[in-house]
């Protein structure tokens, strides 16, 4: 993968003045050798992974120096728990999950994923336990994080793990409700939290990079100043190809100095609090003056399609989510432009038939009650069913009115509490079982 000089400065340029970073380096490792039905046991063979993560940390922080380039988080995915949790005992799921906070802590990762369980259809013993100590687990923990496939194309959608997945997380502060979400569609090697995991299918051990820069497409807009829709669409598509190339190369690099595979290049354009890093700041450069007005969903549309386009030519490596993100929370024009009334829940779902981002990020008040909740979840995963995409919903009660926030720092940023419609949706949402697959799943074969 060789470079050019003029890429080189231009790569240069986004680095030193337009925010660009990689968002994270995921180590992805299969834990399921040290299944046990003796907690103890297994917890004696997970102490095996321990000198690779040492290693992993060390390598990023290796990599990041050598080119210059700011690594914002290191992450570890581990195999799903609720494998484990099929022959532990239930309570067995929080010295897990507390072993995980600790080995994550002591090798300076920032956060480790996998306290996860599949229950698009039904519940396994294993997927039930997960989703009981769901609140113990990240209650305890602080680097941990998990989530709850609930729904897919191919299976349906599980009403009961929603409804029990929304119980737990009214029992939450915000720090642990920030790290967990419920998908639709999730796939086996995302470098996101929460939902990243050792999936089925994977290697061994595999490296998967998420890649950042908002404000390295925004300054390119502004920079070329385009006269048509087409010249807009290839500036995006050109600032993709090289922020890809970046990751790539960081994920190839780390990978090699690890001696495993290296596997994705997720496509994702993941904001930050900071000023500069906003993708709603990019939709708003396109011309829409305050994003949720109308023209939005097309500007967001043309975004996606240059993205994945100038992406898929740098790559063949292409995974994970690889979309837009829009979390309202760590976005700061977003944050914003909720405040203001322009970014409602509605406008989010709409917004997600054309990126990854679902409902992410978003505060809702405890006062509304756990039927609109439950309800709203409903239909973001009802979506990523209808479109075969994936979708998710990571919100987070608060103990506050509609139109106030809390600011968490960091990455996490300011979350915004959003209105619910104050609509009764009681009686639908008290049916239980599950939504059958759409004939969406016909088309799949």
């Amino acid at each position: 993968m060789k470079y050019s000089a003029e890429e080189i400065i231009e790569v240069y340029q986004m680095l030193n003045e337009e925010d660009l970073d990689i968002r994270s380096v995921t180590l992805s490792i299969n834990t399921l050798f040290a299944i046990s039905d003796d907690l103890d046991k297994s917890l004696k063979k997970l102490e095996e992974i321990n000198n690779f993560l040492e290693k992993f940390s060390k390598i990023v922080d290796e990599v990041g120096s050598k080119y210059g380039i700011r690594i914002v988080t290191k992450r570890v995915s581990v195999s799903p728990i609720q494998f484990f949790l099929e022959v532990l005992d239930e309570k067995d799921g929080i010295e897990l999950a507390k072993y995980l906070d600790r080995i994550a802590e002591r090798n300076n990762i920032d956060y480790i994923s996998g306290y996860s369980a599949f229950a698009d259809k039904g519940f396994t013993r294993g997927s039930l336990r997960v989703l009981k100590t769901l609140t113990d687990a990240l209650n305890k923990t602080k680097r941990l994080t998990g989530m709850i496939n609930a729904a897919s194309t191919m299976s349906g959608m599980n009403i009961d793990a929603i409804k029990i997945f929304v119980d737990r997380i009214f029992e939450m502060p915000p720090e642990s409700s920030s790290r967990t979400a419920i998908m639709s569609n999730v796939p086996p090697d995302s470098p996101f939290v929460p939902s990243a995991h050792h999936g089925m299918g994977m290697p061994e051990a595999t490296i998967n990079v998420a890649v950042s820069g908002p404000g390295v497409i925004k300054a390119a807009i502004e920079r070329s100043k385009p006269k048509t829709l087409q010249e807009l669409h290839d500036i995006i598509k050109r600032a993709a190809f090289k922020i890809t190339r970046l990751g790539e190369l960081v994920g190839r690099t780390v990978a090699e100095n690890m001696g495993i595979n290296f596997t994705t290049v997720d496509l994702s354009l993941a904001p930050s609090p900071k000023v500069g890093d906003s993708v709603a700041e990019i939709i708003e450069t396109m011309g829409i003056e305050k994003i949720g007005g109308h023209g939005s969903l097309a500007a967001l549309a043309i975004l996606m399609d240059a993205v994945k386009k100038g992406g898929a030519m740098a790559t063949s490596s292409v995974g994970g989510l690889s979309s837009a993100f829009i979390p309202v929370s760590e976005d700061a024009v977003m944050s914003e432009r909720s405040l203001e009334g322009y970014v409602d829940f509605y406008t989010l779902i709409a917004l997600s038939s054309v990126c990854n981002s679902g409902i992410d990020m978003v505060g809702v008040s405890k006062s509304q009650g756990k039927d609109k909740v439950i309800g709203l979840i409903s239909d973001i995963l009802a979506l990523g069913i209808s479109l075969n995409k994936i979708l998710g919903a990571r919100i987070i009660p608060i103990d506050s009115p509609p139109g106030s926030y809390i600011d968490l720092g960091g990455l996490l940023g300011k979350i915004v509490v959003m209105k619910l419609k104050d609509v009764n949706v009681s009686k639908f949402t008290s049916y239980r079982g599950f939504i059958p697959s759409t004939v969406k799943r016909l088309e799949l074969g």
